[in-house]
């Protein structure tokens, strides 16, 4: 497996990975499929773009398929600069449980420990969502507080988990 920060041309491999995992699992995310497939190349173009403070990290299986994906965001205000996010972690289905997440996260903080100032880095995982939370957990990640009713899909609500690293 090859991780490596995408680009832009891995634009039109991104918007596979990502309107598939909006599909497959539409109650872990913020965003739906119906929004993001409207989204045109430059759109996605400019989510993968790397800058000083924000990557996308991309999971390769051994064919050069994307099968796994993870976002980072610094705080763009000064006094929360020393924060960071993550998002849109997703690991496709056929490889779950193969330790490609566990890789991506790794990376994820190993690149991060490179960004002068940064000292957290937070996420927010499904209250539900067993093996998410779990592999967060594993890392070294800690819940910290649970938004009640965080999401609401087809009338339903997900309430979510506050999870920090301290780097």
């Amino acid at each position: 497996m090859n991780i490596r920060v995408l680009n832009e041309a891995d634009a039109l491999l991104y918007q596979e990975l990502r309107l598939n995992a909006l599909k497959t699992d539409p109650g872990a995310f913020a965003s739906t499929y119906e929004r993001e497939v409207q989204f045109s190349i430059e759109t996605v173009i400019d989510r993968v773009k790397p800058l000083k403070d924000k990557f996308v990290l991309g999971a390769f299986n051994q064919k050069g398929s994307l099968c796994g994906m993870v976002t980072f965001v610094r705080e763009a205000n000064e006094k929360m600069a020393h924060k960071g996010n993550v998002f849109g972690m997703y690991v496709d289905v056929v490889v779950r449980r193969q330790g490609v997440g566990k890789s991506l996260l790794l990376e994820l903080i190993k690149t991060v420990k490179k960004c002068e100032g940064v000292e957290q880095i937070h996420l927010t995982v499904v209250s539900n969502h067993q093996s998410a939370k779990k592999l967060y957990e594993s890392i070294g990640f800690k819940v910290y507080g649970t938004e009640r009713n965080a999401i609401k899909f087809n009338g339903q609500y997900y309430d979510e988990d506050l999870m920090v690293y301290f780097i």
